[in-house]
């Protein structure tokens, strides 16, 4: 995975948030890429995203799986259109609507993998499926429900 991360090539105004956006200083800076037909996403959790001694914290969770989820949603919209994710006019998602179940606890002191693979694509509608794994074992699934943001919420 050597390509730009889907996040480090979003407009500067769109960089901010504090799960994906590179000019967020204390964001948790998510970043994914295509493997294939799927988004995959790196993430180590720092010792302070602990939930109780030995696990993560499932609110870290449902954000990193929003962020890499969104990001999924625009990388996949601007593949569709041909052109890359930085290209004006700007390709972003927000969420509709998150579900995460936790399948099992997720254990602190290993990476966290996200796997992303987009289930339907429907008018300005896209809906993700995620899945974390630790240490190779499948710990949370996610349902993300992206909406294109029309230009009417292009910020300043």
């Amino acid at each position: 995975m050597t390509e730009r991360a889907f996040q480090e090539q979003y407009a500067e105004r769109y960089s901010y948030c504090y799960g994906c956006g590179r000019l967020n200083e204390q964001g948790l800076h998510v970043k994914s890429r295509w493997e294939g037909e799927e988004s995959v996403c790196i993430f180590e959790p720092a010792p302070y995203h602990i939930a109780f001694p030995g696990f993560v914290y499932g609110g870290l969770i449902a954000s990193i799986i929003d962020c890499h989820s969104t990001g999924t949603a625009a990388a996949a919209a601007a593949r569709a259109e041909g052109r890359e994710i930085g290209a004006e006019p700007a390709i972003r998602f927000v969420t509709a609507s998150l579900h995460v179940d936790y399948l099992k606890p997720t254990p602190m002191g290993t990476p966290l993998e996200l796997r992303s693979t987009i289930r339907e694509v429907r008018g300005r509608r896209t809906v993700v499926e995620t899945f974390l794994f630790a240490g190779g074992e499948r710990c949370v699934r996610g349902e993300l429900v992206a909406v294109r943001i029309p230009e009417t919420m292009e910020p300043a």
